[in-house]
This record gives C-alpha cells, structure tokens and sequence, in this order.
C-alpha cells in the first residue's frame, strides 16, 4: 500500500516534469512515445546530433537488423540488441501498444504498419515500428521540430 502510493506520487511527479520540458513533450506526440519513454530518451540520447541521422540512432538502441556478408551477399539477421535495453524494451512495448490499436484507423501509418504485419510476422512489425519511432524521435530531437504526422 505505501509503494503504491510511492509509486503513485513518482508517475505524477513524471508527468509534471514531462510537461515542463519542451523536448518531452514534442517526442508524446508521437504514437507509442509516452511520458516514460520521452523522458527516458531525453535522458539516454541528451543531444541527438551526435548522431550523423535517424538509421545510426536506432543501431545506437540495437533497433536495426544484424548484417551478414559474405561472396558478395548481403543477410539480415535479427536486431543487432546493442545499447540501452530499458530504452529499447519501452519503444519496443510503445509500437506493440500501436500495432495493436492500427486496426480501425485509415492513416497512412497504420495502413503501413498492418501491411508489414500483414507480409511478416507481428514481432517483426512491431520492431519495425519501434525502429520508425526511434528514427522520428531523431528527427524531433536533433531539429527541435514538432512533429508532423503523416
């Protein structure tokens, strides 16, 4: 009972704070980026233009596929896995909660995200859209843009 209301106090505490920062609040704006995976970016990434683009931040959070080479042919494996793992298992459960809500919407998102769960499996799709999430969140963070939904 006295964690709960710990733990009571310390989500409202978040949410308050994420409010109060800009960053945070334009990352929300994304689908499946709440509170704690805004802050817990901001926090992680500090300054997103250590990153050359979007692609080298999502391999930054092990969110690419693993590439085999070898004679000349190019295979991609599962997620590389490499960096933050608390980060990557909240974008991760974010494009999950997404997947699961694109069934009745008509955005050009949604229709993107059934398609690859439609051709692949949903695991797959939702790492694919953690991985756009990830990208999006680049762009909001190294351009300090809103973001414009497609």
């Amino acid at each position: 009972q006295a964690l709960d209301e710990r733990l009571k106090r310390y989500d409202r505490r978040l949410k308050q704070l994420a409010q109060e920062e800009a960053r945070i609040r334009r990352l929300q704006e994304v689908s499946g980026i709440g509170p704690v995976t805004a802050s817990a970016l901001v926090a992680a990434v500090g300054d997103a233009g250590q990153f050359k683009n979007g692609r080298e931040m999502a391999a930054w959070l092990g969110l690419v596929p693993r590439q085999h080479s070898s004679g000349g042919k190019s295979r991609l494996g599962h997620i590389s896995k490499r960096g933050d793992s608390y980060l990557r298992t909240l974008l991760i459960h974010g494009a999950r909660a997404v997947l699961n809500a694109c069934g009745h919407k008509e955005d050009r998102r949604s229709q993107w995200l059934k398609s690859v769960a439609e051709r692949r499996n949903r695991n797959v799709a939702t790492v694919a859209m953690a991985n756009k999430n990830a990208r999006i969140a680049w762009a909001i963070l190294s351009r300090e843009e809103e973001y414009r939904v497609m």
